[in-house]
């Protein structure tokens, strides 16, 4: 009984809040290396992407690299850095520290993203149309609700669900757009291979299909 009533609370077509997906959950992290993409205002860096790195008066630290599938480049004296899922800010000091730590005393490091692979994110439930979409550059959950033509007249505003993979485990994250667009909560990040579902009565057959091997309480979880 209790398993029927957590299913039929989570394809309900509320008008307001609901589920027990939590919302603006703050473990909900940049997904596996694989699926990680292009962020908001803060750009990261993503599988494929070219970047560029400048030491200043080191020619032979400098140059444009690229990123591997898993997320690496190859950089001298460093051997393989992890740089998926990094801004460049973040990519510039790991590589300063470590820099100082190997050669250079204090060395002044500068790391651009010099071309962004593209990559996709599936929009679907109560939008005009849904469908999976390329993403190139900044992305936000307003921008991809978008890309799938707004929400059609039945949604439900107050409930987007975003399914993630990270550290190889399936999680899940509810964000109320009403209150994005009224300024009152931020606008998430959305990465490349996220499933992001609008609610309402359109939505119903898809939160089964995404929720009915979950177990109870298991939402924002692995399962």
């Amino acid at each position: 009984m209790l398993a029927l009533a957590v299913l039929i609370s989570l394809t309900g077509c509320a008008s307001g809040r609901g589920g027990p997906v939590a919302y603006n959950p703050q473990n909900f992290g940049a997904p596996d290396v694989e699926a990680v993409a292009i962020s908001t205002t803060e750009q990261r860096i993503g599988p494929l992407d070219k970047i560029k790195i400048s030491v200043f008066n080191v020619d032979a630290m400098s140059g444009e690299y690229q990123v591997n599938s898993a997320g690496n480049f190859s950089y001298s004296l460093l051997g393989q850095v992890s740089a998926a899922g990094k801004t460049a800010d973040e990519l510039a000091r790991i590589l300063a520290s470590r820099l100082n730590e190997k050669l250079y005393r204090n060395p002044q490091v500068a790391v651009a993203i010099s071309a962004a692979a593209e990559q996709s994110v599936t929009v679907d439930g109560s939008v005009k149309s849904p469908g999976t979409f390329a993403i190139k550059g900044t992305t936000t959950l307003m921008r991809v609700v978008a890309l799938a033509s707004g929400m059609t007249d039945d949604a439900n505003p107050s409930r987007v669900i975003v399914f993630r993979t990270v550290d190889g485990q399936k999680r899940a994250g509810a964000y109320d757009v009403q209150a994005i667009r009224r300024a009152q909560e931020p606008d998430p990040i959305v990465y490349g291979n996220d499933i992001v579902i609008v609610d309402g009565s359109r939505a119903r057959r898809l939160f089964k299909e995404l929720m009915s091997t979950v177990p109870l309480l298991g939402v924002l979880r692995p399962f």
